[in-house]
């Protein structure tokens, strides 16, 4: 075996233990500079870094999810590092006439503009002891990320089929369009009123598609927008498992069922293709105001708001009291919609909510709810006022109608 790839392994192996310093990884990364100072120049970390992905599409792991892992365990650049790696893979095997649109609808969210573990270095300006480093780290992660659910096929699965069916069909995408435009333009108004009717307008418009489409197209019906599905939302630190009870209020509301792996920073979100539609962009409004609620209560509380205690408190408080408004708005939508729809409403909710709960059963089979959290008390009190002022649009009825 070539000494650059033993010492990559070895100091893969290394990069991966738990506690190991920087001194004793710097140790592997010394002895790397003085067999290839130019880091890469003979492409074997390249190698190295392409022979893992296929182990990992077929551990249920996506190009977004990996991208997602190596920035929260190691960093930015190193995510990067990895995209580079995962974009050459893409080209040379000519995913773009094969994967799901899903698959390269991520490939083009994490899109590199290098391919090799060398030009990510030299595009990066860093030292190459540093370049090496995020090399033996990156390598670590991949080696050891456990078996995730298979929410899509991988590339050896992949068939004509995946191709032509790759999205599901959600029903109409100028209402989404709409709503997404609305969202944005509320979330960089500096105008707080503005941005209120704006986000009244799309909470509006999301409540009126989910209770057609409930209707028109119930979950008994043939069509691929009748299906259930997952997919995997990231959450990035700090108080990511925090973050992720927010997800959980806006699923539950929705008849979303939300799965969260906290190691990861991963909520694995199940549920019919518009509501997940729906649920994503109400948590990213959603998390935005509780970010600047979060940062107007740390200021009023001074020090004690610093704490992460506090912060946590504020963030599950929140998410609870959100939850909260959230599902009494649901119910206020069911019975304005029972006046229209009568009796035939009632049994399509049923219905959907069954469906969603089977594949839950199916995809985790072992899930539980996870117990309380120890969190400040007065963080909890001051994330219940600010969900109780969270703009959740003009007619809170509107809101969740399903």
């Amino acid at each position: 075996m070539d000494d650059v790839l033993r010492l990559l392994l070895a100091g893969a192996r290394l990069a991966a233990q738990p506690g190991v310093t920087g001194p004793e990884l710097d140790r592997v990364v010394d002895r790397l500079l003085v067999r290839d100072p130019a880091v890469d120049s003979d492409g074997q970390a390249q190698q190295v870094l392409r022979s893992l992905l296929p182990l990992l599409w077929e551990g249920g792991w996506q190009p977004a999810d990996v991208a997602h892992v190596v920035r929260r365990k190691v960093s930015q650049r190193a995510s990067r590092l990895v995209a580079a790696v995962i974009t050459d893979e893409a080209v040379t095997d000519g995913v773009d006439g094969r994967a799901p649109r899903a698959w390269t609808a991520q490939l083009a969210e994490i899109g590199s503009g290098v391919r090799t573990v060398a030009d990510w270095w030299r595009s990066e300006g860093i030292a190459a002891a540093a370049a090496w480093r995020d090399v033996l780290r990156v390598t670590g992660v991949l080696r050891e990320l456990p078996r995730l659910e298979q929410l899509l096929p991988p590339p050896s699965g992949w068939t004509a089929a995946h191709l032509a069916d790759a999205l599901p069909d959600t029903g109409d995408p100028r209402a989404l369009s709409r709503i997404r435009g609305l969202l944005a333009k509320a979330e960089s108004t500096d105008f707080e009123a503005e941005a209120e009717a704006l986000t009244a307008k799309a909470q509006e418009l999301m409540a009126r598609h989910a209770i057609d489409v409930a209707m028109l197209r119930p979950s008994g019906a043939a069509g691929p927008g009748s299906a259930v599905v997952a997919r995997r939302l990231h959450l990035d630190d700090p108080h990511a498992e925090a973050k992720a009870a927010i997800v959980q209020a806006v699923g539950s509301a929705n008849g979303v069922r939300v799965v969260l792996m906290p190691a990861l920073g991963i909520a694995t979100m199940v549920g019919m293709p518009g509501d997940l539609d729906a649920v994503e962009l109400l948590v990213t409004s959603l998390l935005l105001q509780a970010g600047r609620a979060l940062a107007d209560a740390v200021h009023v509380a001074g020090a004690r708001g610093r704490s992460t205690a506090y912060r946590r408190g504020f963030l599950y408080s929140y998410a609870q009291r959100i939850e909260e408004r959230l599902s009494e708005a649901r119910d206020a939508a069911r019975v304005e919609a029972t006046a229209t729809y009568g009796t035939a409403l009632a049994p399509v909710l049923a219905d959907r909510e069954a469906a969603v709960d089977r594949a839950v059963e199916e995809l985790f089979p072992s899930v539980r709810r996870r117990g309380g959290r120890t969190v400040d008390a007065a963080g909890w009190h001051a994330g219940r006022q600010a969900a109780d002022g969270a703009d959740l649009g003009g007619r809170q009825e509107r809101l969740t109608g399903r």
